[in-house]
């Protein structure tokens, strides 16, 4: 069984996920020049803004119309800003199985924004979509990603040990890859009963996330 993911847009109380446009670009290189998206994810540094381009214009539709995933920008519903990216990625159609990725912007953490995003996110994925799994892998030391991933109801399945690259920074101002466990969650349809309610709840939760 094969299948594509349709051009949507995503609203909850305070956000609009939408696909990525031309003009995302100068923020979208801002947001993975930081230093934390550096540090958790695979984003060549520096990231400059022909690379957003390009990410935008060939590597997102290209995903989407193959069947493998989907990018979501995600911005405030007030202000249109972009605050975050949401991707899907190793889509399966056979298992209607997916992997969910989230970075927030430096500009926007503390505000609970990869939670709301990645449960708006997951919701319609488990329910409109009819996909049974969605999976997220998280690198051991980043906490905060971890705590996304427990406010949206995913279950921890375990720990792939020395599967993550993670990257630090040397004393002369470079990086280097240092090798770390991934965390493995997962998410069934069944798991989201009261997650909704569980982040609505919680007080003090910082949502700072990056690519997982």
């Amino acid at each position: 069984m094969t299948g594509t993911f349709p051009n949507i847009s995503i609203s909850t109380e305070r956000l609009v996920l939408r696909p990525l446009d031309e003009d995302d670009v100068p923020a979208l290189a801002a947001m993975m020049n930081d230093e934390q998206v550096a540090a958790w994810t695979d984003v060549p540094q520096p990231f400059t803004e022909d690379a957003a381009h390009t990410w935008i214009t060939e590597h997102a539709p290209a995903e989407r119309e193959a069947g493998r995933g989907l990018d979501l920008a995600v911005t405030e519903f007030l202000t249109q800003r972009l605050v975050g990216i949401v991707q899907l990625g190793k889509t399966n159609w056979h298992i209607r199985s997916t992997e969910l990725s989230y970075v927030i912007a430096p500009w926007a953490r503390g505000e609970g924004y990869a939670s709301e995003a990645a449960l708006a996110t997951a919701q319609w994925l488990l329910g409109d979509q009819k996909l049974e799994r969605i999976e997220l892998r998280t690198a051991a030391d980043n906490t905060a990603s971890q705590q996304v991933a427990q406010k949206i109801g995913c279950i921890s399945e375990g720990v792939l040990r020395n599967a993550c690259i993670a990257h630090v920074r040397t004393e002369d101002g470079t990086w280097t890859d240092v090798r770390t466990d991934f965390i493995v969650w997962s998410l069934l349809p069944e798991d989201l009963d009261g997650a909704g309610e569980q982040l609505a709840d919680s007080d003090g939760f910082t949502s700072f996330s990056d690519w997982n």
